[in-house]
């Protein structure tokens, strides 16, 4: 198998509502994986994600700006530098608490946007 690369420009924005997005960059579609996948998302002061539940792990890296990542009942401070492990089938979600945009890296063990449900 060859190296692949991907370049951000190249990957189509999902939308994540008030101008926040996330771009898939490594994927079972974009690159063949067949055990994991990485993307970005970018949030804009203010917005964050509904609480849902992944049935697969989710390893998150924080790039720029602050921000609360809402795990069950547990709310945790994340800023620029650090790094976050999030098992499969923990209720959470994430909001930029910060005057700058929160962007970040995920990664999932499994080869496209995992099976998900929005929690309640």
């Amino acid at each position: 198998m060859k190296v692949k690369v991907v370049h951000l420009e190249d990957i189509e924005k999902i939308n994540l509502g008030g101008g926040s997005w996330a771009k898939e960059l490594l994927t079972e579609k974009t690159v063949g994986t067949q055990k994991a996948m990485l993307a970005v998302s970018v949030f804009k002061p203010g917005t964050g994600t509904a609480a849902r539940i992944h049935e697969e792990e989710e390893l998150c890296y924080i790039l720029q700006g602050t921000g609360v990542i809402e795990c069950e009942q547990e709310k945790v401070e994340v800023r620029k530098g650090m790094a976050v492990f999030i098992p499969k089938g923990v209720k959470h979600g994430v909001k930029n608490t910060g005057n700058e945009d929160l962007s970040m890296v995920y990664v999932f063990s499994y080869p496209k946007y995992p099976p998900t449900k929005i929690a309640e």
